[in-house]
């Protein structure tokens, strides 16, 4: 199937790899975590495009995006996907975050249910609920504590990240994302009427088991849990895992055949 109008040249999306499935199967959005680009999803676009349309986000500020100013809050990179979104928007779309993309797919799901219907589904990765709050401020802080909050996360090379060349490219995108998602406050309102799955890591340093199961509160519909064996990234080190709960994900939310 040809992308809708509007698509094919849009900075902020990635496809890929092209599919050709019907206009009914689901379109996977990939909404990277802080400081992430979407060459980091390109092995699960390449793993889940047998069951979705996946569009992978690329936000301002980074590779080829690298002269573009960053957004610093949550609400000013919504803006952006959700215009960047509107073509999609007559299919089916599950929204898939992780870490600081599962706040943008939440907030996301939360605004297009206020204008009247939400997202297929919701995966949310690598994040605390947001009724838990603790305050940071990492993005006020220099630039040694931004690149050792990296490596502690494992996310980065770490070869990549003693290369000063290559800390002076991300760390203005780094910082803005930090910034986004310190300053997001959760205001509260009616719950989701979007199934939620929650993945995790099990020794992630940043969200335990329980802070992610509290995204159970925040949905009214259909919600499941899973949890892996790793870190922050345990995504990365667990990807076969993960293709494969996403892929079941992704079955499970796709509406009941009609009975005869």
């Amino acid at each position: 199937m040809t992308a809708p109008a509007g698509t094919r040249r849009d900075p902020w999306i990635r496809r890929f790899h092209p599919t050709a499935h019907p206009p009914t199967a689901p379109v996977l959005v990939v909404l990277p975590h802080a400081g992430g680009s979407a060459s980091f999803y390109f092995p699960f676009s390449r793993d889940l495009a047998a069951h979705a349309e996946v569009l992978t986000v690329q936000y301002p500020g980074r590779q080829e995006r690298l002269g573009e100013s960053c957004p610093d809050t949550v609400a000013g990179l919504v803006d952006g996907v959700e215009r960047a979104l509107l073509p999609w928007r007559e299919r089916p779309v599950v929204l898939f975050g992780h870490s600081m993309g599962a706040v943008l797919a939440f907030e996301l799901a939360r605004r297009w249910e206020r204008a009247g219907e939400g997202p297929r589904g919701l995966v949310l990765s690598g994040r605390s609920s947001p009724l838990v709050h603790r305050e940071e401020s990492l993005h006020l802080q220099g630039d040694d504590a931004l690149i050792g909050q990296l490596t502690a996360l494992a996310g980065t090379d770490a070869a990549l990240l003693a290369d000063p060349d290559f800390r002076e490219l991300i760390l203005p995108s780094l910082r803005s994302d930090y910034k986004a998602v310190e300053t997001y406050r959760y205001e509260p309102g009616p719950p989701l009427r979007t199934a939620v799955s929650v993945l995790c890591g099990e020794s992630d340093p940043r969200v335990s088991v329980a802070e992610a199961m509290g995204w159970r509160e925040l949905t009214g519909a259909a919600f499941t849990f899973r949890s892996f064996p790793g870190g922050h990234f345990y995504l990365a080190e667990r990807h076969a895992d993960v293709v494969r709960a996403v892929a079941e994900d992704l079955a499970s939310f796709a509406p009941a055949p009609a009975s005869g």
